[in-house]
Protein backbone atom coordinates (compact mmCIF):
# COMPACT_ATOMS: atom_id res chain seq x y z
CA UNK A 1 0.00 0.00 0.00
CA UNK A 2 1.39 3.56 -0.94
CA UNK A 3 -0.20 6.24 1.11
CA UNK A 4 0.20 10.17 0.96
CA UNK A 5 -0.25 11.72 3.92
CA UNK A 6 -0.72 15.69 3.54
CA UNK A 7 -0.22 17.63 6.53
CA UNK A 8 2.14 14.88 7.55
CA UNK A 9 4.14 17.21 10.44
CA UNK A 10 0.67 17.79 12.03
CA UNK A 11 -0.12 16.05 14.69
CA UNK A 12 -2.45 13.12 13.25
CA UNK A 13 -0.49 13.56 9.96
CA UNK A 14 2.69 12.28 11.84
CA UNK A 15 1.30 9.35 13.62
CA UNK A 16 -0.47 8.27 9.91
CA UNK A 17 3.42 8.20 8.91
CA UNK A 18 4.83 6.51 11.98
CA UNK A 19 2.19 4.09 12.15
CA UNK A 20 1.47 3.32 8.49
CA UNK A 21 5.71 2.41 7.86
CA UNK A 22 5.33 0.63 11.28
CA UNK A 23 2.52 -1.70 9.18
CA UNK A 24 5.20 -2.24 6.23
CA UNK A 25 3.03 0.41 4.06
CA UNK A 26 5.26 3.24 1.91
CA UNK A 27 4.32 6.20 3.02
CA UNK A 28 5.35 9.98 2.30
CA UNK A 29 4.18 12.83 4.17
CA UNK A 30 4.14 16.68 3.01
CA UNK A 31 4.26 20.00 5.11
CA UNK A 32 3.27 23.26 4.06
CA UNK A 33 4.61 26.09 6.94
CA UNK A 34 6.09 23.56 9.47
CA UNK A 35 8.88 21.40 7.57
CA UNK A 36 10.41 18.40 9.29
CA UNK A 37 13.28 15.48 8.01
CA UNK A 38 10.48 13.01 7.53
CA UNK A 39 7.99 15.31 4.89
CA UNK A 40 8.19 17.28 1.95
CA UNK A 41 6.81 20.36 0.66
CA UNK A 42 3.39 20.39 -1.26
CA UNK A 43 1.18 23.35 -1.12
CA UNK A 44 -2.04 22.20 -2.01
CA UNK A 45 -3.49 25.54 -3.39
CA UNK A 46 -0.64 25.25 -5.93
CA UNK A 47 -0.70 22.25 -7.24
CA UNK A 48 1.46 23.66 -10.21
CA UNK A 49 4.14 24.57 -7.51
CA UNK A 50 7.35 23.56 -8.89
CA UNK A 51 8.55 22.77 -5.23
CA UNK A 52 5.89 20.48 -4.35
CA UNK A 53 6.54 16.50 -4.06
CA UNK A 54 5.92 14.88 -7.27
CA UNK A 55 2.91 13.07 -5.68
CA UNK A 56 1.79 11.67 -9.38
CA UNK A 57 5.11 9.98 -9.74
CA UNK A 58 4.76 8.48 -6.00
CA UNK A 59 1.89 7.25 -7.59
CA UNK A 60 0.14 6.45 -4.14
CA UNK A 61 -3.21 4.16 -3.74
CA UNK A 62 -4.51 6.50 -0.65
CA UNK A 63 -4.05 10.25 -0.42
CA UNK A 64 -4.92 11.40 3.52
CA UNK A 65 -5.77 15.19 3.80
CA UNK A 66 -4.99 16.00 7.09
CA UNK A 67 -3.81 19.39 6.96
CA UNK A 68 -6.45 22.71 8.21
CA UNK A 69 -6.34 25.67 9.27
CA UNK A 70 -7.71 24.86 12.68
CA UNK A 71 -8.00 28.68 14.53
CA UNK A 72 -11.45 28.82 14.66
CA UNK A 73 -11.76 32.55 15.94
CA UNK A 74 -9.09 33.48 13.17
CA UNK A 75 -10.92 31.12 10.50
CA UNK A 76 -14.59 33.70 12.02
CA UNK A 77 -12.74 37.00 11.14
CA UNK A 78 -10.78 35.74 8.07
CA UNK A 79 -13.41 34.36 6.14
CA UNK A 80 -12.09 33.41 2.41
CA UNK A 81 -8.77 32.41 3.91
CA UNK A 82 -10.54 29.95 5.41
CA UNK A 83 -12.39 29.00 2.62
CA UNK A 84 -9.28 28.96 0.41
CA UNK A 85 -6.94 26.58 3.55
CA UNK A 86 -10.32 24.38 4.00
CA UNK A 87 -12.37 23.97 1.13
CA UNK A 88 -10.45 24.69 -2.06
CA UNK A 89 -7.09 22.96 -0.35
CA UNK A 90 -9.78 20.00 -0.60
CA UNK A 91 -10.79 20.63 -4.18
CA UNK A 92 -7.61 20.70 -5.21
CA UNK A 93 -6.78 17.35 -3.23
CA UNK A 94 -9.80 15.52 -4.89
CA UNK A 95 -8.53 16.46 -8.51
CA UNK A 96 -5.49 14.74 -7.55
CA UNK A 97 -6.67 11.75 -6.11
CA UNK A 98 -8.89 12.02 -9.16
CA UNK A 99 -5.45 12.12 -11.51
CA UNK A 100 -3.61 9.47 -9.37
CA UNK A 101 -6.88 7.14 -8.94
CA UNK A 102 -6.66 7.07 -5.34
CA UNK A 103 -8.83 6.32 -2.94
CA UNK A 104 -8.84 9.76 -0.32
CA UNK A 105 -9.19 10.17 3.48
CA UNK A 106 -10.40 13.63 4.48
CA UNK A 107 -10.18 14.11 8.52
CA UNK A 108 -12.90 16.15 9.50
CA UNK A 109 -14.37 17.59 13.11
CA UNK A 110 -17.18 17.89 15.29
CA UNK A 111 -17.69 21.34 14.59
CA UNK A 112 -19.80 20.41 11.76
CA UNK A 113 -22.34 20.11 14.51
CA UNK A 114 -24.50 22.71 16.33
CA UNK A 115 -23.48 21.42 20.08
CA UNK A 116 -26.77 21.07 20.91
CA UNK A 117 -27.34 17.69 21.70
CA UNK A 118 -24.29 16.01 21.37
CA UNK A 119 -21.71 13.58 21.86
CA UNK A 120 -23.43 12.92 17.99
CA UNK A 121 -23.33 9.83 15.94
CA UNK A 122 -22.67 9.14 12.13
CA UNK A 123 -26.48 9.52 11.24
CA UNK A 124 -26.89 12.81 13.41
CA UNK A 125 -27.82 16.27 10.46
CA UNK A 126 -24.98 18.32 10.71
CA UNK A 127 -25.80 22.28 11.65
CA UNK A 128 -22.45 24.14 11.66
CA UNK A 129 -22.75 27.53 13.81
CA UNK A 130 -19.33 28.96 12.97
CA UNK A 131 -17.19 29.86 9.26
CA UNK A 132 -15.09 26.74 10.22
CA UNK A 133 -17.65 23.97 10.98
CA UNK A 134 -19.57 25.36 7.84
CA UNK A 135 -16.06 25.01 5.34
CA UNK A 136 -15.54 21.56 6.84
CA UNK A 137 -18.73 20.41 6.07
CA UNK A 138 -18.33 21.94 2.38
CA UNK A 139 -15.29 19.65 1.85
CA UNK A 140 -16.56 16.71 3.65
CA UNK A 141 -19.77 16.60 0.90
CA UNK A 142 -17.26 17.75 -1.56
CA UNK A 143 -14.62 14.39 -0.83
CA UNK A 144 -17.64 12.15 -0.73
CA UNK A 145 -19.52 13.60 -3.69
CA UNK A 146 -16.08 13.21 -6.12
CA UNK A 147 -14.29 10.85 -5.04
CA UNK A 148 -15.03 6.96 -5.41
CA UNK A 149 -14.77 5.10 -1.89
CA UNK A 150 -13.76 8.55 0.03
CA UNK A 151 -13.85 8.12 3.53
CA UNK A 152 -14.47 10.70 5.71
CA UNK A 153 -13.04 10.57 9.56
CA UNK A 154 -14.32 13.26 12.00
CA UNK A 155 -12.41 13.37 15.39
CA UNK A 156 -12.35 16.44 18.07
CA UNK A 157 -10.07 17.23 20.93
CA UNK A 158 -7.02 15.45 19.13
CA UNK A 159 -3.72 14.61 21.58
CA UNK A 160 -0.81 13.05 22.09
CA UNK A 161 3.34 13.26 21.39
CA UNK A 162 3.60 16.23 18.96
CA UNK A 163 6.99 18.13 18.76
CA UNK A 164 5.38 21.50 18.76
CA UNK A 165 2.94 20.77 21.89
CA UNK A 166 0.02 22.55 20.26
CA UNK A 167 -2.54 19.91 21.63
CA UNK A 168 -4.44 21.39 24.89
CA UNK A 169 -3.09 18.43 26.58
CA UNK A 170 0.61 19.06 25.88
CA UNK A 171 0.31 23.18 25.95
CA UNK A 172 -1.46 22.15 29.89
CA UNK A 173 2.20 19.99 30.30
CA UNK A 174 4.39 22.80 28.58
CA UNK A 175 2.78 25.83 30.60
CA UNK A 176 3.61 23.94 33.86
CA UNK A 177 7.19 23.74 32.84
CA UNK A 178 7.79 27.08 31.44
CA UNK A 179 5.91 28.55 34.27
CA UNK A 180 7.74 28.78 38.07
CA UNK A 181 5.14 31.34 39.25
CA UNK A 182 1.63 30.77 39.90
CA UNK A 183 -1.14 31.51 37.18
CA UNK A 184 -4.92 31.02 36.13
CA UNK A 185 -6.33 28.92 33.95
CA UNK A 186 -9.88 30.03 32.64
CA UNK A 187 -11.75 27.17 31.14
CA UNK A 188 -15.04 27.03 29.80
CA UNK A 189 -17.33 24.25 31.91
CA UNK A 190 -19.89 24.36 29.18
CA UNK A 191 -18.10 22.77 26.19
CA UNK A 192 -18.05 19.17 26.14
CA UNK A 193 -16.16 17.21 23.93
CA UNK A 194 -14.32 13.72 23.44
CA UNK A 195 -10.53 13.86 23.70
CA UNK A 196 -8.66 11.60 21.18
CA UNK A 197 -4.80 10.15 21.23
CA UNK A 198 -3.66 10.90 17.52
CA UNK A 199 -2.26 7.61 17.73
CA UNK A 200 -5.17 5.84 17.86
CA UNK A 201 -6.85 7.71 15.32
CA UNK A 202 -3.41 5.92 12.82
CA UNK A 203 -4.53 2.60 14.24
CA UNK A 204 -8.03 3.09 13.41
CA UNK A 205 -7.43 4.59 9.85
CA UNK A 206 -4.89 2.20 9.39
CA UNK A 207 -7.88 -0.40 9.34
CA UNK A 208 -10.51 1.55 7.66
CA UNK A 209 -8.22 2.11 4.68
CA UNK A 210 -7.03 -1.94 5.03
CA UNK A 211 -10.48 -2.71 4.88
CA UNK A 212 -11.45 -0.84 1.84
CA UNK A 213 -14.36 1.35 3.81
CA UNK A 214 -15.70 4.17 2.65
CA UNK A 215 -18.22 6.87 3.89
CA UNK A 216 -18.48 8.54 7.28
CA UNK A 217 -16.71 6.96 10.56
CA UNK A 218 -16.84 9.15 14.34
CA UNK A 219 -13.51 8.43 16.45
CA UNK A 220 -13.60 8.89 19.67
CA UNK A 221 -12.19 7.69 23.24
CA UNK A 222 -13.90 6.47 26.29
CA UNK A 223 -13.54 10.02 27.69
CA UNK A 224 -16.21 12.76 27.80
CA UNK A 225 -15.71 15.74 29.87
CA UNK A 226 -15.78 19.49 29.84
CA UNK A 227 -12.39 21.91 29.73
CA UNK A 228 -12.24 21.84 32.93
CA UNK A 229 -12.02 18.36 33.86
CA UNK A 230 -9.74 17.75 31.44
CA UNK A 231 -7.57 20.02 32.74
CA UNK A 232 -7.57 19.12 36.05
CA UNK A 233 -7.32 15.71 35.29
CA UNK A 234 -3.71 16.71 33.15
CA UNK A 235 -2.51 18.54 36.49
CA UNK A 236 -3.14 15.38 38.38
CA UNK A 237 -0.38 13.34 37.03
CA UNK A 238 2.20 16.46 37.24
CA UNK A 239 4.26 17.27 40.23
CA UNK A 240 4.19 20.70 40.52
CA UNK A 241 0.39 21.64 39.68
CA UNK A 242 0.03 23.68 42.27
CA UNK A 243 1.32 26.91 40.12
CA UNK A 244 -1.95 26.97 38.55
CA UNK A 245 -4.79 27.64 39.29
CA UNK A 246 -8.13 26.41 37.19
CA UNK A 247 -10.83 28.73 37.36
CA UNK A 248 -14.10 27.26 35.37
CA UNK A 249 -15.95 30.05 33.78
CA UNK A 250 -19.04 30.32 31.45
CA UNK A 251 -18.22 30.23 28.04
CA UNK A 252 -20.07 33.51 27.38
CA UNK A 253 -17.27 35.26 29.96
CA UNK A 254 -14.62 34.06 27.18
CA UNK A 255 -16.01 36.16 24.30
CA UNK A 256 -14.32 33.71 21.91
CA UNK A 257 -15.01 35.52 18.31
CA UNK A 258 -16.42 32.06 16.90
CA UNK A 259 -19.71 30.39 18.39
CA UNK A 260 -18.46 27.04 20.07
CA UNK A 261 -20.77 23.67 19.69
CA UNK A 262 -21.40 23.45 23.42
CA UNK A 263 -22.78 19.76 23.84
CA UNK A 264 -20.38 18.25 20.89
CA UNK A 265 -17.95 15.16 20.77
CA UNK A 266 -18.62 12.10 18.38
CA UNK A 267 -19.76 8.64 19.43
CA UNK A 268 -18.04 5.86 17.47
CA UNK A 269 -21.68 3.58 16.69
CA UNK A 270 -20.26 2.42 13.40
CA UNK A 271 -16.94 1.98 14.25
CA UNK A 272 -17.42 -0.22 17.22
CA UNK A 273 -20.03 -1.86 15.14
CA UNK A 274 -17.41 -3.28 12.56
CA UNK A 275 -14.46 -3.49 15.37
CA UNK A 276 -15.60 -4.25 18.36
CA UNK A 277 -12.84 -5.48 19.54
CA UNK A 278 -10.56 -2.29 19.08
CA UNK A 279 -9.67 -0.57 22.01
CA UNK A 280 -8.72 3.23 22.29
CA UNK A 281 -6.94 4.62 24.80
CA UNK A 282 -8.04 7.18 27.75
CA UNK A 283 -6.91 10.63 28.50
CA UNK A 284 -5.36 8.61 31.30
CA UNK A 285 -4.06 5.86 29.57
CA UNK A 286 -1.73 8.91 27.92
CA UNK A 287 -0.91 10.89 30.96
CA UNK A 288 0.19 7.30 32.51
CA UNK A 289 2.61 6.75 30.37
CA UNK A 290 4.30 9.74 30.27
CA UNK A 291 4.37 9.91 33.81
CA UNK A 292 7.34 7.87 34.22
CA UNK A 293 9.26 11.04 33.56
CA UNK A 294 9.93 13.27 36.37
CA UNK A 295 8.13 16.94 35.68
CA UNK A 296 10.96 18.32 35.03
CA UNK A 297 12.42 15.85 32.93
CA UNK A 298 9.35 15.54 30.53
CA UNK A 299 10.17 15.80 27.08
CA UNK A 300 8.10 16.70 24.04
CA UNK A 301 8.72 13.28 21.75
Amino acid sequence: MKVFVIGGSGLVGSHCLTYFREKGWTVEGSHYNYATDRTSYYNTLEPQNKNNFDVISFRPDVIVHCAALTNVDHCETHEEESYQHTFKSTEHVCELSMICGARMVYISTDYVFNGDHGPYNENDIPNPINIYGKHKLLSEQLVINSIIDSLVIRVTNVYGDESRAKNFVARIIKQCQDNKQPFCLKLPYDQFATPINAYDIARAMFCLISDKKKGIYHLSSTDYMNRVELAKKILSYLNNDQFINVEPVDSSTLKQIAKRPLLAGLLKVKFTNEYPTFVFNSVDNYLASIRKYSFSEWKHP
